[in-house]
């Protein structure tokens, strides 16, 4: 079982900068996997659906999304997790919706964000094999919210 993590806090400077994107060199790295495995027991001893590398105080393009009913979103679809790593969206549909959001870094605050109802996004794995997928709805949602995430946005600073 891996560690859990701290969770780097609204205010933190980590949570304002624009993560670094993974090297080649990195992908297949234990360090990589060990990154993954301790950002996915952090979001489940957490009750997310989702996490940033930032969140955990590692300023690298990785996020987990992991959409499933639990206490803080108990209308959320079951997914399998999924690693991406280097994110990046590459269409945003012109539909939006508008649904609640809440944050590990922003504990005890959520509000209603705007987001596409349906992306394209392109990642890598851990192996670093290059996918394609189309997300819509609440995972589609997570996607959006854990790469703002890389951005160093906070889902507050859409509302």
């Amino acid at each position: 079982m891996s560690a859990v993590l701290p969770v780097a806090q609204r205010g933190e400077i980590i949570l304002t900068l624009k993560a670094v994107p993974v090297a080649a060199s990195e992908f297949n790295s234990p360090w990589l996997e060990q990154l993954a495995q301790a950002m996915q027991a952090t979001m489940l001893a957490r009750n997310g659906v989702g996490i940033a590398a930032p969140q955990v105080y590692v300023s690298k393009r990785v996020i987990i999304v992991a959409s499933r009913p639990n206490p803080r979103y108990p209308d959320a679809p079951d997914m399998a997790a999924v690693v991406m790593v280097n994110p990046e969206i590459l269409q945003f549909s012109k539909e939006t919706c508008l649904g609640e959001e809440g944050c590990l870094s922003v504990p005890d605050e959520r509000g209603t964000v705007a987001r596409a109802q349906r992306i394209i996004v392109r990642y890598f794995t851990l192996h670093g094999e290059s996918v394609e997928a189309t997300y819509e709805g609440f995972p589609a949602r997570i996607v959006q919210h854990e790469v703002d995430h890389l951005d160093g946005v906070l889902f507050v600073e859409r509302l």
